[in-house]
């Protein structure tokens, strides 16, 4: 093509210099154009072809690769091929030329390879399998790798030098190396231990209290783990902390299906006394002690006769409390209520009496792990049983309040 336009040159009369610079000149903007062109076709046909195709077809792994613009960044490899087949026109620049080309080929594969790691890490998060086995510290590896040997190509290309020299000229600055990306092999060596180990999944509940974190995983990096709290904040956590760190993860109470509620009334001691014959029968009415208190009092009554009690005296023998009394009200009233667990642990317990007044603890798991259901269930109860107190002739203890201190003042006044 050259000896045909320098002949159409002589034969218009234009000798020397004039016709290689017109020939460069019109090389060029055939070649600016092609490119134009070339462009236009891949961007303007082929990608809105492709993008047709994907949306009519029944596949959903091809929208990933399309969201993450895999085939856009594949049309830029369009210039550098046309503009490689043309490089035998400009001999002086020729090796240049392609050095330039094989760093922009280069620089755009990297590009593809991320766009395609980012796809596969969306397409991957689609099933189940990627709560308990996230892939994104690996595939940030991977980038990371991609990016590096990707930077010594290019620089290989663009000096003409073998990328393996370079590569291997990397060695000696290892100690530099480990030192730039020491908290990204900290968490790649931390992402391996969680996911191995299974410690830690996407969509966990996690208590950290070092980081003020509380609330679910919503993702697990190369080196961080982030958790949405419940106040909706998001908390950054090191990769490498929730290996040398402890924190709670309560994954195993929701799958359990239940959650536990421990919390205690706090009884005063004055109030406690021995069942006196009325209160006996009016709580023989209830129908969770119906059965009981007829059973403890033949029980009784058979111990009494036995060892020839004197039941005159209230301390002598043994007779019904009213705290023992509610403490199996309480049971009772757990074991039929709809919200608590029948297949896990139910008690209801004294601990040590305090300065505080004797507590009451109760130990029970709810049937349901969703928060708000488990804190209306606990609620409940415990409106229910600080309502039937009374009842039972005892009272909650409760530190002296004002309104206390105003009513004292009050009744001596009037006395």
């Amino acid at each position: 093509m050259q000896a045909w336009m320098d002949e159409r040159f002589n034969s218009l009369g234009l000798t020397g210099e004039a016709p290689k610079m017109l020939t460069t000149v019109a090389v060029l903007l055939a070649i600016a154009l092609l490119c134009v062109l070339g462009n236009m076709v891949a961007r303007k046909v082929l990608l809105r072809l492709v993008s047709r195709l994907i949306r009519q077809n029944r596949y959903t792994w091809d929208d990933k690769l399309y969201e993450h613009k895999v085939f856009h960044r594949t049309a830029h490899l369009v210039t550098p091929l046309i503009i490689g087949f043309f490089t035998g026109f400009f001999p002086s620049y020729e090796i240049w030329i392609k050095r330039i080309l094989s760093a922009y080929v280069t620089f755009v594969l990297v590009l593809i390879i991320d766009s395609l790691l980012n796809a596969a890490d969306d397409i991957y998060r689609t099933f189940e399998i990627s709560k308990t086995r996230p892939i994104k510290g690996i595939l940030q590896v991977i980038k990371i790798m991609a990016f590096v040997v990707g930077a010594v190509v290019i620089v290989a290309s663009l000096i003409g030098q073998n990328p393996l020299i370079l590569l291997g000229g990397l060695g000696a600055l290892s100690a530099v190396i480990l030192l730039v990306f020491q908290n990204a092999i900290l968490g790649f060596v931390a992402g391996i231990q969680l996911t191995t180990n299974d410690m830690i999944r996407i969509g966990d509940w996690i208590e950290m209290p070092k980081y003020d974190a509380d609330g679910f995983v919503t993702e697990i990096t190369l080196t961080t783990v982030k958790v949405r709290n419940f106040d909706n904040t998001i908390t950054t956590i090191p990769a490498h902390a929730m290996v040398s760190d402890s924190f709670r993860n309560w994954r195993g109470m929701m799958i359990s299906g239940g959650r536990r509620i421990k919390r205690s009334i706090f009884i005063d001691v004055t109030s406690i006394r021995f069942l006196s014959a009325e209160m006996t029968e009016e709580l023989s009415r209830i129908e969770y002690l119906r059965e009981y208190i007829a059973n403890k009092r033949k029980e009784i009554d058979i111990y009494n006769k036995e060892n020839n009690i004197d039941v005159s005296v209230p301390v002598n023998g043994r007779r019904m409390t009213n705290i023992g009394t509610f403490r199996i009200y309480v049971y009772n009233y757990l074991r039929n209520h709809p919200g608590i667990h029948k297949g896990m642990t139910l008690m209801v317990r004294q601990l040590s009496p305090g300065p505080n007044g004797l507590p009451l603890e109760i130990y029970a798991f709810t049937s349901t792990t969703e928060w708000t259901e488990y804190e209306n269930i606990q609620s409940d109860i415990f409106d229910h049983l600080f309502a039937v107190l009374p009842h039972f002739g005892l009272r909650a203890f409760q530190d002296p309040s004002g309104y206390d201190i105003v009513s004292l003042g009050k009744k001596e006044v009037s006395e």
